[in-house]
């Protein structure tokens, strides 16, 4: 289906043609209609399949159309780390640039104290769409900047990590400040138990509509060293040996396990950065920058980067230890083989995550290769068939069984001015197209350039 043949805006529209996107994806053919009919809606995506984009046309289709409170914030979008708060942001820019009136403004901490102080003049004048933390959010409204009387639509972006960070309870209080006409729309990787409780609290008869989790690209030569945990930094020894080992990423689920790799790699003179969640927003920023540019070959990182961030042109991810069940597997590794690239994968698996990784095999339906040690590290576990309950074995795999312009004074985003006697710039977007031309003629002129708006 075609962004034209739906019920969206004529200036959502004209911002979709100037950034080359003509055809929708899966999740968002389903969903624009119903958020445009107004119904509470559950999503079960994974990242990278157009959620961000799913939610935010319907949305700004409307607040531009009209019909909702000048000086007031119509939309709250809740996001679990600023990395995302960012790109929401970001994508809301670009889809914003045609819009007339429609405000926004981000709200994560780490900040300056100057940056504090715009995101309560923002709050207090009422931009109409807020991006924010659940942390941040809390604070301003502990603090009386926010007030959330006349919000329209509550949308929460990657709900099941919102979860996993411990943000249940935030969510919950800013939930209960919403008023009873409020539509709320609520995205998630995976459909846990906490998530279904956390849906019939918040949705009201909504749609629910699941795309099946992706498997891996083809392009991803997947393979795992079974070891045991101190054999680990060996491996990685044997691996940059050669010195020609650039644009990775190590994942590790715990935070202080991700400095002491970093640590351990810069006393063998890798260029390496950390990215988790003790670093301050400049502190963050900085090394993503460094990563970006090639100054770090190497970037050692907790989950924070397995979803929804925009690098292109990783050749290697390592899993220093096994995700906890396949989809955070999936979204690590998807990191590699991007924009029609090759990529490599490669998991560590101790003794006690054997019974993990033969799950995640299972819902692939592949044995991945596993890897001899290398000379010098001795012999590893035995990789035999673990079963629950034992090592490894606590959680297993969920899925075994199956902003543009000034509003008055509101603060806005940094997007160029739209004006009568011309526009500087074009809407920009990070995203990749797929070069695909569909036999589909465009609404207005030809576009040469037409694609999918796979990832945002």
């Amino acid at each position: 289906m075609y962004f034209d043949e739906l019920n969206l805006n004529d200036n959502v529209l004209d911002a979709l043609y100037d950034m080359h996107f003509d055809e929708c994806t899966p999740v968002q053919e389903k969903c624009i209609p119903e958020i445009l009919n107004r119904r509470d809606l559950l999503g079960i995506a994974q990242t990278g399949t157009g959620k961000t984009a799913a939610y935010l046309l319907p949305i700004l289709s409307m607040l531009d159309d009209g019909g909702f409170p000048d000086d007031a914030i119509n939309c709250i979008i809740m996001s679990p780390t600023r990395e995302l708060a960012q790109q929401i942001d970001q994508a809301m820019q670009g889809f914003g640039y045609y819009l007339n009136g429609v405000s926004s403004v981000a709200v994560y901490g780490g900040n300056d104290g100057n940056r504090y102080d715009q995101e309560i003049n923002a709050l207090k004048l009422g931009a109409d769409v807020v991006i924010a933390t659940p942390g941040r959010f809390i604070s301003h409204l502990s603090l009386g900047n926010v007030d959330m009387s006349k919000v329209s639509f509550f949308v929460l972006d990657e709900a099941d990590r919102m979860l996993d960070m411990g943000f249940s309870e935030d969510i919950l209080t800013i939930a209960k400040k919403l008023p009873d006409t409020c539509q709320t729309i609520m995205f998630s990787a995976t459909m846990p138990k906490k998530i279904e409780e956390l849906a019939k609290t918040l949705l009201k008869d909504p749609v629910e509509i699941k795309l099946a989790v992706s498997k891996p690209a083809e392009r991803i030569q997947q393979s795992a060293y079974v070891c045991y945990e101190p054999q680990k930094l060996g491996i990685i020894k044997d691996m940059f040996k050669n010195n020609d080992l650039h644009r990775v990423i190590i994942f590790s689920g715990k935070k202080q396990k991700v400095k002491d790799i970093n640590r351990a790699l810069l006393r063998m003179h890798i260029k390496s950065g950390e990215m988790h969640s003790d670093l301050t927003q400049a502190e963050r920023d900085d090394v993503m920058f460094k990563f970006k540019g090639g100054m770090l070959d190497v970037l050692v990182a907790t989950d924070i980067l397995s979803r929804g961030i925009d690098i292109d042109d990783i050749a290697v991810v390592i899993n220093y230890d096994v995700p906890h069940d396949a989809e955070d597997y999936v979204h690590r590794i998807g990191r590699t083989a991007r924009a029609d690239k090759d990529g490599v994968a490669i998991t560590f698996v101790n003794e006690e995550d054997i019974y993990r990784f033969q799950q995640i095999e299972r819902f692939l339906d592949k044995t991945i290769t596993k890897n001899p040690l290398p000379q010098g590290l001795g012999e590893g576990p035995e990789y035999k068939s673990v079963k629950k309950g034992k090592k490894g074995g606590k959680r297993g795999n969920r899925h075994q069984h199956g902003h543009s312009q000034k509003k008055g004074n509101k603060t806005t985003n940094n997007s160029p001015k739209n004006n009568k006697t011309g526009k500087e710039g074009t809407p920009q977007t990070q995203q990749e197209t797929s070069g695909k031309k569909p036999s589909h003629k465009p609404r207005r002129k030809k576009n040469t350039h037409q694609g999918k708006m796979d990832g945002l």
